[in-house]
């Protein structure tokens, strides 16, 4: 019992020292895997800093969602889901506009996130539509804008 309040407490003081997500970084998930989606498979769909970010893909959907630091390792990856598309579909980076000038009005369609916090404290998303993710619904939580 002891070890598991201390292991308990332990997760909570390194999730405290991470401090707050600083701001979101929202990205064009099927755009950036491309072709890739059609064939099965470990596929890379991007380095991020000092983070490599893979795509189990099984019969042209996403299985898996992986994110790989050079140094630490694995790192935690939260799936989030809404109704409102967070990301262009052209894949262009929207690194100089605004978050909120991407929402736009529920369009019946859902879309899925992977995403993880960078060395930054920025959590960096990555966006499908729902139908291109092999269990949409697992472990997916209703995404909350910062602002």
């Amino acid at each position: 019992m002891v070890v598991i309040t201390f292991a308990m407490f332990l997760l909570a003081a390194v999730a405290f020292a991470a401090g707050p997500v600083k701001k979101h970084e929202h990205k064009s998930g099927h755009a950036l895997l491309g072709a890739n989606l059609k064939t099965d498979g470990t596929k890379q769909i991007e380095r991020h800093g000092k983070h490599s970010v893979s795509a189990d893909v099984k019969g042209g959907k996403i299985a898996g969602f992986h994110v790989q630091h050079d140094t630490k390792g694995s790192v935690p990856v939260k799936k989030y889901k809404t109704h409102r598309k967070m990301a262009l579909l052209d894949g262009a980076r929207s690194d100089s506009a605004p978050v909120d000038t991407q929402l736009q009005a529920d369009l019946g369609t859902e879309w899925v996130a992977y995403a993880y916090v960078d060395d930054d404290g920025n959590e960096e998303y990555y966006w499908f539509a729902y139908e291109e993710i092999l269990d949409g619904d697992t472990g997916a939580i209703d995404y909350v804008p910062l602002n």
